[in-house]
């Protein structure tokens, strides 16, 4: 089964945790055992699991990012302006892949699911859920 959710975001960067919207298509789908992937269909967003207690790990992150990648000084930068968020969605990767058992995603206690906005904000974007199982 596959379904695409759309998201709007509000910030140049921020995470949004996507969890319940993930776990509503696993339960949709009926699979007791397999696998649930998430991939964001753009070249300046990510997709990634951490923390979900603590709202600053998400801005820790962000900060971490930018020391990591700096503005405003890549080739790209002559066309759109946005070479640091294509570098950051590449360092962290458009998807991950989770396993279904007994009809639930297997994350642990404190993780979450979350659409990483690099170059916002976005009215469109698009994240594909497959889930494939049994």
């Amino acid at each position: 089964m596959q379904q695409i959710i759309t998201i709007s975001t509000s910030k140049k960067q921020e995470l949004i945790d996507i969890t319940e919207d993930v776990s509503a298509i696993v339960h949709k789908s009926k699979v007791k055992e397999g696998v649930c992937n998430i991939f964001a269909m753009h070249a300046t967003a990510a997709i990634v699991i951490n923390e979900n207690a603590d709202p600053n790990i998400c801005l820790d992150i962000i900060d971490a990012l930018n020391k990591v990648v700096r503005e405003g000084i890549w080739r790209h930068d002559r066309i759109d302006n946005n070479a640091a968020s294509h570098i950051k969605s590449a360092i962290l990767g458009p998807s991950e892949t989770i396993p279904i058992k007994n009809g639930h995603l297997q994350l642990g206690t404190w993780q979450s699911v979350f659409l990483f906005e690099l170059d916002g904000p976005r009215s469109n974007r698009k994240i594909v859920v497959q889930i494939v199982g049994d």
